[in-house]
């Protein structure tokens, strides 16, 4: 056998460069591969480039779903999970995204409750889902600030951040980029924003701060009209950069102390401090096999939801038993004095009417692995306390201590033996929210469709649901928005 020596090496310039071996790797690849997509991918593959993770278009085919009453929330929270996010990160991105465009029920002065869940046991809940309260707190009592309009601690940048905490796996950072740029930008008002502007804007554009943003020489903006909000844009740039700890305890914090006494509803830096979101574990309904997590005190919403969908796992069909047994519940229960589980097990609760609560806004999010948040915002009344912290461009939420509380409501279904996921829904409509949620819940897993059928007045829903489960049949998923609004389900298949 012949040897070889060193000398019949070739030389380093003579070998071919690794560049050209991948070339000529490739070239051999592609004279026997048929498709032009399949040569582009290889492409990519052997010479480097294509989409790259934390874009848009990283992720092909089936994304999951986002479903909200404002689109470009929706289409904010789908171009997360393009980019490979997971429903947490869409669903930080959709609360951000509506603390721009629907500032008349979310924002940074407000805050919310949301539902999580993973399908993975080694998740941070193990593959049960959670609460993640972040409601709006009133502050500590201070007998000496006048409080004209009493303000609510802000809470929705540190309940996003713990959501995010829990189950997000993209740099909250990244996700807070594209609503500052909307906010600094500015973006057409749509028609969910104006139809909100038209029931409160005398009163609303007496304070200087909201005539500045939403209105033109003093006339209330229309639908297409451009909403701008530089200093919120800035506000939510100082989140970004320097944490949402700065909102909290910070010289943001310092800040917001200052402005909020500014517009006649004082919170202090201890307030700020002290309020913290809650993480808990949801109320629960079975029906035929699978799991309802409906969400807990002290959102209380989840009670009144619970008392009507006891009623139609029953009998689908009796939507006025439903509505008067959820009524009764939650009169009762905002009367103190009965733990959750005592009053919906009560037999014979004196008819009640509906209580006062809150407008809120609702959103849910799927993606291609199964996990889905499910959320309910508040400014704990339309547009808050009507006022805009100078220089910070924050609408202060009216504080719960002058105000009901919102029912709150939103819920998942999952089958905890197949750790799958079912479906997801969020409700809106005041005290009309909680049936809201049950009906939609209802039909979706009688019917095995989203929305099958609008719930009633006044109540809206949003809700995404597989049908074969997920992880598992992608095919079977489908997600709606209520028809009778302008809010959008995204997705892609």
């Amino acid at each position: 056998m012949r040897r070889g020596t060193i000398s019949s090496l070739p030389s380093a310039s003579a070998r071919p460069s690794k560049r050209l071996m991948r070339g000529r790797a490739l070239l051999a690849l592609l004279a026997v591969l048929p498709g032009c997509s399949t040569v582009n991918s290889a492409t990519e593959s052997l010479m480097g480039g294509g989409t790259q993770a934390g874009t848009p278009g990283f992720v092909p085919g089936f994304l999951g779903g986002v479903v909200a009453d404002e689109p470009r929330a929706a289409l904010a929270g789908r171009e997360v999970l393009s980019a490979g996010g997971s429903a947490a990160d869409a669903a930080v991105a959709v609360a951000l995204t509506l603390t721009v465009t629907l500032p008349s029920r979310a924002g940074l002065g407000g805050g919310g409750a949301c539902i999580a869940y993973s399908p993975d046991v080694k998740s941070a809940n193990r593959g049960v889902p959670e609460a993640v309260i972040f409601t709006p707190v009133a502050p500590a009592t201070n007998p000496g600030a006048k409080a004209d309009r009493p303000a609510a601690v802000p809470m929705m940048a540190r309940g996003l951040f713990l959501l995010h905490a829990r189950y997000g796996t993209q740099p909250f950072e990244a996700i807070v980029a594209p609503a500052e740029q909307m906010a600094r930008f500015g973006v057409p008002i749509s028609r969910a924003l104006v139809k909100d502007l038209a029931l409160v804007s005398g009163p609303l554009l007496t304070d200087p701060g909201a005539r500045t943003i939403f209105s033109q020489d003093g006339v209330p903006l229309t639908e297409g009209q451009i909403l701008r909000q530089t200093d919120l844009s800035a506000t939510l740039g100082q989140i970004r950069t320097a944490g949402v700890g700065d909102m909290y305890q910070g010289a943001l914090a310092r800040r917001i102390e200052l402005a909020s006494a500014a517009i006649g509803g004082p919170i202090k830096l201890s307030d700020l401090r002290g309020a913290l979101p809650k993480l808990a574990a949801p109320l629960v309904r079975a029906f035929k096999g699978d799991n309802i997590a409906l969400l807990p005190p002290p959102v209380d919403g989840g009670v009144a939801a619970a008392a009507a969908f006891d009623v139609l796992a029953d009998d689908p069909n009796n939507l006025g038993a439903a509505t008067a047994r959820s009524l009764a519940v939650i009169a009762r229960y905002r009367a103190g004095g009965m733990t959750p589980d005592a009053v919906l097990s009560a037999p014979n609760l004196p008819a009640a009417d509906a209580v006062s609560a809150p407008a809120s806004t609702s959103f849910v999010t799927m993606d291609r692995a199964g996990n889905a948040v499910a959320c309910a915002l508040t400014m704990d009344n339309l547009f808050g306390t009507g006022r805009v912290m100078p220089g910070l461009g924050i609408l202060a939420a009216a504080s719960p201590a002058a105000v009901p509380p919102p029912l709150l409501s939103a819920g998942v279904v999952w089958n905890d033996g197949l750790k799958a996921f079912r479906a997801a829904a969020g409700a809106s409509g005041q005290a009309s929210a909680p049936v809201a949620l049950a009906v939609a819940l209802t039909n979706t897993l009688k019917t095995k469709q989203p929305m099958s059928v609008p719930v009633p007045d006044p109540g809206r829903a949003n809700i995404i649901a597989c049908s074969g489960y997920l992880p598992g049949s992608k095919s079977e998923c489908g997600w709606a928005n209520d028809p009778r609004e302008a809010g959008l389900a995204a997705s892609a298949n």
